[in-house]
């Protein structure tokens, strides 16, 4: 009997960044709707914590001290909120002055992250002091170095990079930061591309705190300091602004200060992100990573080496770009990969972090603890796929074929 291979297509949507150079007129009525979008969120998130508190006790006792006592009302999801902040509008000048669709955007992001705290077991959404970002629908167009959409009309933006002929503008977002306000222009070409499928040479990736990560291949990469080279200059400044008044010009140019090091620092990871994936993904046709939660690992004890690493946000641009180069991306089970011998399979026990040197007991095997524990991810996506897909290698014609059982 032949196998039948078939191949995973899906549209094409891609997200790409300008900054934006609003007049007067524009930062108002920008300014304004995210006012208007923070207190939308803010009175969602209120009822939702209300009708979680009141169903808090369990149902044959009370609490001995206190219980919310509010009249029964269904679960506020997204649809019932978006119905109670349409009448709303109506008695509200507030409201009625913001724009429809980025209330409308921001009840969506609420619903999101309370789906995201029942399944990833993320935290409770928080209250927002400031709101950064509020999107906006319609017809969106580029004209020459303005942006034309809803609600801004014509605005001018610095044109990085042309966006790719054929492609629509879906929705934008108007972000605020330190250095200036910035749009995020999503874009959807209407075609069916090609997953990548397993093929050519093959890398396991093993991430740590003393080493951000080891490869399969020997590469061995020490923890990046993104954070400690601001981090003197932060402090400073932190500490001028406890001794000036909450509110005052001093205060807020401070603020803003202490913003423009943060954002500096995020910046330079991000760029180090994605030139160290497109160096992984040069000359490989398989990446294999670990399946870690990167929120319990910045809970631990290396919590801010962690955080200032930014593992999560390099594993997700690892998957874009491996996406982009046609590099087959898969994450495996992490349990136990610096205890197996990548050699010989045997289980050698656990391992003091002192030990850096992975030495087999059975076959004599000695690597490095991190590029063996790499070794052992690799191997393990090897297996999978010989489970479940066949890895063919790339035909000469440059045509895309997928494999699977």
């Amino acid at each position: 009997m032949t196998k039948q291979y078939s191949i995973l297509v899906e549209m094409l949507n891609l997200t790409y960044n300008y900054k934006i150079q609003p007049t007067t007129k524009q930062i108002e009525i920008i300014e304004h709707n995210l006012d208007v979008c923070r207190a939308v969120w803010n009175h969602a998130l209120y009822v939702r914590k209300l009708w979680y508190n009141s169903r808090s006790c369990k149902v044959n006792q009370c609490s001995l001290f206190h219980e919310y006592i509010v009249e029964p009302f269904d679960y506020p999801n997204y649809h019932t909120q978006s119905a109670e902040l349409t009448k709303a509008k109506k008695a509200n000048a507030f409201l009625k002055s913001g724009n429809a669709q980025a209330m409308q955007q921001t009840l969506r992001k609420l619903d999101r992250a309370f789906n995201d705290m029942k399944s990833k077991g993320m935290g409770f959404p928080r209250y927002k002091n400031k709101a950064r970002s509020f999107n906006i629908l319609g017809k969106i167009s580029v004209e020459d170095k303005y942006l034309k959409m809803p609600l801004l009309k014509l605005i001018k933006f610095r044109k990085s990079r042309d966006i790719p002929e054929g492609f629509k503008i879906k929705q934008v977002q108007i972000i605020k930061k330190a250095s200036g306000y910035y749009a995020n222009l999503m874009i959807e070409l209407d075609v069916d591309i090609v997953k990548p499928i397993p093929h050519g040479h093959a890398i396991g990736i093993d991430a740590g705190i003393e080493s951000m990560i080891s490869t399969s291949d020997g590469l061995v990469l020490t923890r990046p300091s993104f954070l400690d080279k601001a981090l003197r200059k932060i402090k400073l400044l932190q500490k001028k602004l406890k001794n000036k008044k909450k509110g005052s010009n001093k205060w807020k140019q401070l603020n803003h200060r202490i913003a423009l090091l943060h954002e500096a620092v995020a910046n330079r990871r991000k760029e180090y992100h994605f030139n160290l994936a497109y160096q992984l993904c040069d000359g490989v046709g398989m990446i294999f990573v670990e399946d870690i939660n990167f929120v319990l690992w910045s809970r631990g004890l290396f919590g801010k080496q962690s955080l200032d690493m930014g593992l999560g946000q390099f594993f997700k641009i690892l998957e874009y770009v491996c996406l982009k180069t046609d590099t087959y991306f898969a994450k495996v089970n992490k349990d136990f990969t610096s205890q197996i011998c990548s050699n010989c399979g045997t289980h050698t026990g656990k391992k003091d972090l002192s030990v850096r040197i992975h030495s087999c007991p059975e076959c004599g095997y000695v690597q490095n603890r991190d590029v063996a524990a790499a070794e052992v991810v690799r191997n393990r996506g090897l297996e999978n796929i010989a489970v479940g897909t066949t890895v063919i290698k790339q035909p000469s014609d440059g045509v895309l074929a997928g494999a699977s059982a």
